[in-house]
């Protein structure tokens, strides 16, 4: 597996991560715990050092089942978590005070049967505690030696500048695809002007530029996607299988399959960009790893840019009372 550096305090991961947040939340039932842990070493065996999870995601239970598995090679691996919501649940609203940082900090490092986090992100910008007192926090905890690197997560660009001016920012996690491309107008000029990492989540669309959802497609209970992302209502999915057929046709000049042609398309927009695809099977992992093998570059990358942004997709990504919590 290739690999890459996320920020300026020389961050290696390899070149693809593993988003861990499905295996537990958000698409529906959790993975059985005993399958989840297998995937996660299966992800190690391949190649993978770059492993993201956070307190929300169950909550609580997707960082003990990251913690479980990555126990026995814990110092070859880099582990992400994140802080930022009351108690842990994001329905429940954020929550940036500094005693809440240190909190998810403890709790966290029992449930990852660690003693440091390797990056830890603020999960949503908290509007109630200035972002001076969040990224000081994080410092404090970094000399403390129970983290190692300081990340945000959908933040826009006043609030990076305001934390790296405290404590040097290493990675910005937010959605980025070839279907949603904002990060590209303001975020990643800026991340690039201040020598910090991105990693998208998301990469594969939440699954619909695999071409494996159409608008036929019943999601099970508990999966977000059927309810919640405005992109993926029945009447959008349908008007956006255009574009799923955009995606095929690249895979189909290239010798891949769709989800890995999203990946290269990521992995060839900047050296400090690092996706971290997530799944619940083995041959689906096997697959996504697979897309550092193919090349975009040149002319055919910039035709295809530029014929992705001739499509209109259709729905916003997210509804309104979670899109106001990105972006400040």
């Amino acid at each position: 597996m290739q690999k890459r550096i996320l920020g300026k305090n020389g961050l290696e991961v390899s070149a693809l991560g593993l988003g861990c947040m499905g295996l537990s939340y958000g698409y529906g039932p959790a993975t059985d715990r005993k399958e989840a842990v297998a995937l996660i070493r299966k992800a190690y065996e391949l190649g993978v050092t770059f492993f993201d999870t956070a307190e929300a995601y169950g909550p609580f239970i997707n960082e003990e089942v990251v913690g479980e598995a990555l126990e026995p090679f814990r110092n070859e691996v880099v582990i992400a978590t994140k802080f930022g919501f009351q108690e842990g649940n994001s329905a429940k609203g954020v929550d940036s005070r500094p005693e809440r940082i240190r909190q998810v900090a403890d709790e966290a490092l029992k449930r990852l049967r660690t003693d440091h986090i390797d990056l830890f992100y603020q999960h949503r910008v908290d509007p109630k505690v200035p972002m001076e007192d969040v990224a000081g926090t994080v410092k404090d905890l970094i000399k403390e030696g129970k983290v190692k690197h300081f990340g945000l997560s959908e933040a826009g660009a006043q609030s990076i500048r305001e934390a790296h001016a405290v404590q040097p920012v290493t990675a910005l996690q937010s959605e980025y695809s070839l279907w949603w491309r904002e990060p590209e107008k303001e975020i990643l000029p800026l991340l690039e002007e201040l020598g910090i990492g991105f990693v998208p989540f998301s990469p594969l669309g939440k699954g619909f530029l695999t071409g494996k959802i159409t608008e036929n497609t019943t999601f099970e209970k508990g999966d977000y996607r059927g309810n919640v992302f405005p992109r993926f209502s029945e009447e959008n999915r349908k008007a956006n299988m255009k574009f799923v057929d955009f995606v095929k046709e690249i895979a189909m000049q290239k010798n891949g399959t769709p989800a890995q042609i999203a990946l290269a398309w990521l992995l060839a927009q900047r050296p400090w960009i690092v996706p971290i695809p997530g799944t619940t099977k083995v041959n689906r992992l096997e697959e996504n790893l697979d897309a550092v093998k193919i090349s975009l570059s040149g002319d055919g990358l910039k035709q295809i840019n530029e014929e992705a942004s001739r499509i209109d997709v259709q729905g916003a990504r997210y509804p309104e009372s979670m899109q106001k919590r990105v972006g400040r």
